[in-house]
This record gives C-alpha cells, sequence and structure tokens, in this order.
C-alpha cells in the first residue's frame, strides 16, 4: 500500500488539529506520568546582534514526553519573541472559519461526488472509525482527509494539546514574551480549500485507503522528532508530499520560501527570536534553513 501518502495526509491533518479539535488548554490536574525524555533538534542563526533559533515541532503528542528542557528551554528562556506557523487561534473565531471552507457549495455530497472504488474505500474507512459514511457528506474532499488522517490518531492517545506549539505558547505568555505568526488561519485552512477537487479527491482516497496506519505513522514521526533525527523525519514527512507534487510545492516548498524571507528581515532587527515550526519544514532539500542560503544565511545545529 502506499505508505507515502498516508504519511503526507497524517502531517497534512496534524497543521488543523487545534482548528478542527478545539479543546480547552487547561493542564490536567491529574497527576503527570514520568516523562519520556526527547531530544529533538534545533538550529540557531546569527550576526553580530540578532539571534534566531529554529526549532521543529510536532503538533500533536501524546502526553509525558519531556522535551522542553536542555538546550531549547534555555534558547526559549534568552528570546523575546516567539513566533509560530500560526498564533493560537480563538476557538470562537475559528470553527465558523473552518466550517465556512470546508462546506460544499455545489449542492453535492461528498459520498455522491467519489468515483468507484474511492468511494467504498472511504465507506470502509469511516465505518471502521465507527463513524456514518454520510457525517462529512456537506463538505469538501479535503475535510474528510484531514479528518481520516487525525481520528484515529486522537483515538490512539495523542492530544493536539500536549502538542509543542501549546508548551511553548504557555510557556511564553507566563513569560509575558510577545507572540507572532508566519501565517493567519485563513491562510492555512486555504491551502487546502484551494486545491482542485480532482486532487482532494486523491487525497481522499489514499488516506482512506491508508486510514488504520495512521496512529502507526505518527508514532514513526515522534519516535524520529524525539531522538533528533530530522534528516529520517524529512523523509517521512516530505516523501509523501512529493508523491503528489502540487501539494508539496503549496504546503511545504512555497511556505519555506516566504518564511525564509521574512526571517531575512528579521536579522535586520537586534534581539533573540525564538521560531518554532512543524519539524517537515526543517528538513529537506526545500527546508527553511535551505531556503535561508539564498540570502547568505547559514542555521546550524546545536548540540543538546
Amino acid at each position: 500500500m502506499k505508505m507515502r501518502l498516508l504519511e503526507a495526509a497524517t502531517t497534512l491533518a496534524l497543521c488543523l488539529a487545534g482548528p478542527l479539535f478545539a479543546q480547552s488548554s487547561t493542564p490536567a490536574t491529574t497527576a503527570a506520568a514520568p516523562a519520556k525524555a526527547a531530544h529533538p533538534a534545533l538550529w540557531v542563526v546569527k550576526d553580530a546582534d540578532t539571534t534566531l533559533y529554529l526549532f521543529g515541532t510536532i503538533h500533536v503528542l501524546k502526553p509525558g514526553y519531556g522535551w522542553f528542557d536542555g538546550a531549547v528551554k534555555k534558547a526559549f528562556d534568552e528570546s523575546k519573541l516567539l513566533v509560530l506557523e500560526l498564533p493560537d487561534a480563538d476557538e470562537k473565531a475559528a470553527q465558523p472559519l473552518v466550517m465556512k471552507l470546508a462546506t460544499a457549495t455545489d449542492g453535492k455530497t461528498l459520498t455522491a461526488r467519489l468515483p468507484e472504488p474511492a468511494r467504498d474505500h472511504y465507506v470502509k474507512a469511516m465505518t471502521g472509525l465507527g463513524l456514518p459514511p454520510q457525517a462529512f457528506d456537506t463538505f469538501e474532499p479535503w475535510f474528510a482527509a484531514v479528518n481520516l488522517g487525525l481520528i484515529p490518531a486522537l483515538k490512539a492517545g495523542y492530544d493536539p494539546n500536549s502538542g509543542a506549539e501549546k508548551t511553548l505558547t504557555a510557556a511564553a505568555k507566563a513569560q509575558g514574551k510577545r507572540i507572532a505568526g508566519f501565517e493567519t488561519l485563513e491562510q492555512q485552512l486555504g491551502y487546502f480549500d484551494t486545491m482542485p477537487i480532482p486532487l482532494q479527491i486523491k487525497f481522499l482516497d489514499e488516506t482512506a485507503k491508508e486510514s488504520g496506519k495512521a496512529s502507526e505513522t505518527l508514532d514513526k514521526m515522534v519516535t524520529q522528532w524525539a531522538a533528533g533525527d530530522p534528516e529520517a523525519l524529512g523523509r517521512t514527512i516530505n516523501q509523501g508530499m512529493r508523491s503528489q507534487p502540487e501539494v508539496g510545492r503549496l504546503l511545504l516548498a512555497d511556505r519555506n520560501k516566504r518564511w525564509a524571507a521574512v526571517i531575512k528581515d528579521m536579522m535586520a532587527e537586534p534581539g533573540t527570536v525564538f521560531i518554532a515550526v512543524g519539524a517537515g519544514h526543517l528538513a529537506g532539500a526545500d527546508s527553511v534553513q535551505a531556503q535561508l542560503k539564498r540570502y547568505r544565511l547559514s542555521a546550524t545545529r546545536i548540540t543538546q
């Protein structure tokens, strides 16, 4: 089966983990389990008066990973500004926007839109998750694909509130740091919503065929992230997107180019900044670090 497309689907689902499955970010009051040590990769870009840290995140994690310490914590504490892909979205504002963009407007139901055998794959995946096949009938295919990529992970114990962005955001607010984002929620949703319908259907079909392995794929990504192995993580995340070049360009290469241009401008301002984006953006030939070389900026890996 085409695991590479499942890896892409799972990764894309994580981008919308917050807006689609917004939950209270109030910490649990139960006793925390012993932390599983993790040492994710960290880089630094600096000149005489500016220091920018680049940190790769996983958007959802199972509770219990201990990663916010050592060099990562030191770099964060030194920084005056936290920059994320997307600042913490307000749930009340996010949900109507998601529904507006995800809802089909041509009157076709999702199940009627899908050709055979894609419809069979989709129905099998939905029933396997205990969901009625008509649950997403009023929505566009990308929305169903994102959900099919993420729901199995949630069932396996992954939680958006345990993701790195939640931890960093809470720490930044506690320390009074400024928080900014590279993108808006509408921009991120637009990457999916503007996909041509045939591409959305292909995305959904491949996700549905491999839905049962979604949590296994995420386990693999988290293990590579925790081991501080961006090369392996990059292959896992980015290879799937490369099998659909249009998706890879839209969600990785083009965004990395835009972010690198913003980072170049940041270097003109004195100070220390902690930048945290999905780990896939910091790996592979089209990584943010590779794009920074266009501006003669070098990112150096920090040994932990």
